[in-house]
């Protein structure tokens, strides 16, 4: 008997100790009990699907996210897709509120792991956060072992269903303005309060986003005012942050956006905003689209953006940066040589003579453009932005250019990316750091290849994929891009900015360059910031 029950004893041992090395895979909130799942070919755990806050139906329609529903029959199967928010002609469900993270396999005796939540792209009118199997940002975990983090990937609304403006909803008790970046505030404080459960640590939190998913970025290092309370996240790092013209929710350019969905759904009239509420997806989604088209290369890029609401963002970016009313210690801001030109009318490039564009290579279409684009500038600020980017200028990144279309790819980019960049990452208390990438073609986006999927030039470019994903690990993990450098001692690193120098990202590897020429040129936008406003 006694044998036997030396047996029964060292076996009970051997199971807890399988257990307790066990990566942890059910997590037990307050409101559910989510199951995840483990892929041995990237050693990484992960929960596609738990819902953060109760689907946006009915009168929730254009409301901040409300708190999720009890989960009562049995454990939530997290290794499943969910839908996009609604966007383009077809896709999305409102049925949307849902996030996804992974990490590295942890158990509850390991530490804590800092955080990084992710805001995805798409010009506040379309996204997705759900990931597949490897996921998006896997490469910049998979870097380097000396860095370990969670990657939280949470869902927002877009376009008119996240982001309409007009006195009608803020007048009403049911509805919000920007309720878009509330999800994205409702989403982080999910993170506060239960990612300790996933291994994250909730006092170390980064926000990270690119495009659109960096100019949510922004808007959340920005709101209410710096002061958010408690804080949810210390480190910010925006790529090529998305922030075109923002608004005062009740301008009447902000107006005419809500004036132009009641009209265009059949929702016109005193009861305009209860037609909205109850009208089908599909008719607000083909207005949406609609609007947007009516201003990609005059007054917007794609219309639909945040607005100042007075509540959640109380100022302009440019005077809160000014100011450093921010939420941020440590901000790192990235932009790309060449990504306003994805933004500007491409018959820049036509010869003058020529018809098959509205828009030619002249000043007078150049300025024309300027007028649409920049409405509330004077002529006289029209000249001073032509003599800032001259017919034959250059730029940071060792450009040197002499056409139209470079040139109103700069105006574009330093109006809505890289001095958004440049404020956001400068206003944080404690560090800031800045960087461009120029590698051909340096487009918008182009950068992501060496960050957000796993692809062969991370291979035979290991060294920008160390150097650059290795600096955005280092800063998620540390708050600092050289805390863990990964290139050696004859690389350069990434300097602070208050030696007013950038990280440039070239061809031929990484040099700190002097950006003298955008900090006058981002002054200038300042200056002129309540005109346009930004």
């Amino acid at each position: 008997m006694a044998l036997q029950q030396n047996i029964y004893v060292g076996i009970l041992a051997f199971l807890v100790a399988i257990c307790a090395c066990a990566p942890a895979l059910q997590a037990e909130l307050d409101y559910g009990t989510f199951q995840g799942s483990y892929s041995a070919e990237y050693n990484i755990s992960y929960w596609q699907k738990i819902p953060f806050a109760a689907p946006p139906v009915g009168q929730n329609r254009f409301r901040s996210p409300q708190p999720p529903i009890p989960i009562t029959n049995g454990t939530y199967n997290s290794t499943q897709p969910f839908d996009m928010c609604p966007q383009r002609t077809v896709n999305g469900s409102e049925d949307c509120l849902y996030l996804g993270l992974y990490s590295r396999p942890w158990t509850h005796e390991q530490p804590l792991r800092p955080v990084v939540v992710v805001f995805y792209g798409g010009g506040f009118i379309q996204g997705s956060a759900y990931f597949s199997i490897p996921p998006a940002g896997y490469p910049v975990l998979n870097v380097s072992h000396s860095n370990d983090f969670v990657f939280v990937y949470p869902n927002y609304r877009v376009n008119a269903f996240g982001l309409l403006p007009g006195r009608e909803i803020a007048a009403d008790p049911l509805s919000d303005l920007n309720p878009g970046l509330l999800d994205q505030h409702a989403a982080l404080e999910w993170t506060h309060r239960y990612i300790s459960a996933f291994g994250g640590d909730p006092r170390n939190v980064t926000i990270w986003g690119q495009s659109a998913g960096g100019g949510s970025v922004v808007a959340q290092v920005i709101a209410q005012s710096g002061r958010t309370s408690p804080p949810l996240f210390s480190k910010a790092l925006a790529s090529s942050p998305f922030w075109p013209k923002t608004y005062n929710y009740n301008a009447p350019q902000a107006q005419a956006l809500y004036d132009s969905l009641a009209n265009l759904t059949g929702c016109s009239g005193p009861d305009s905003l209860q037609c909205l509420k109850t009208v089908d997806v599909q008719t607000i989604r083909d207005a949406s689209l609609t609007i947007s088209g009516y201003h990609t290369y005059n007054t917007s890029s794609y219309t639909w953006s945040p607005v100042i609401d007075d509540a959640f963002l109380t100022q302009p970016l440019s005077s809160a940066t000014a100011n450093r009313r921010v939420n941020i210690d440590y901000g790192f801001g990235m932009y790309n040589l060449h990504e306003g030109e994805n933004f500007v009318p491409s018959g820049f490039q036509q010869a003058v003579n020529s018809s098959l564009s509205p828009f030619n290579s002249s000043v007078h279409s150049l300025t024309t453009w300027l007028k649409g684009y920049l409405p509330g500038l004077s002529d006289h600020d029209r000249a001073k932005v032509l003599s800032l980017y001259p017919a034959q200028g250059s730029a940071e990144g060792l450009l040197s250019y002499n056409t139209t279309y470079v040139r109103a790819g700069l105006i574009f980019r330093d109006t809505v990316l890289a001095c958004p960049a440049y404020w956001m990452a400068g206003a944080a208390h404690e560090k800031s750091y800045l960087g461009e990438y120029t590698i051909s073609p340096a487009k918008h986006a182009s950068d992501t290849i060496y960050w957000n999927q796993i692809n062969s030039v991370q291979q035979t470019d290991s060294l920008i994929y160390q150097g650059y994903a290795g600096a955005f690990a280092s800063f998620f993990e540390t708050g600092d891009p050289n805390g863990h450098k990964l290139t050696n001692e004859s690389v350069v690193g990434v300097p602070e900015l208050q030696s007013k120098q950038q990280f440039l990202v070239s061809q031929d590897g990484f040099s700190d360059e002097p950006i003298t020429q955008l900090i006058s040129r981002c002054n200038y936008w300042r200056s002129v910031a309540h005109k346009i406003p930004i």
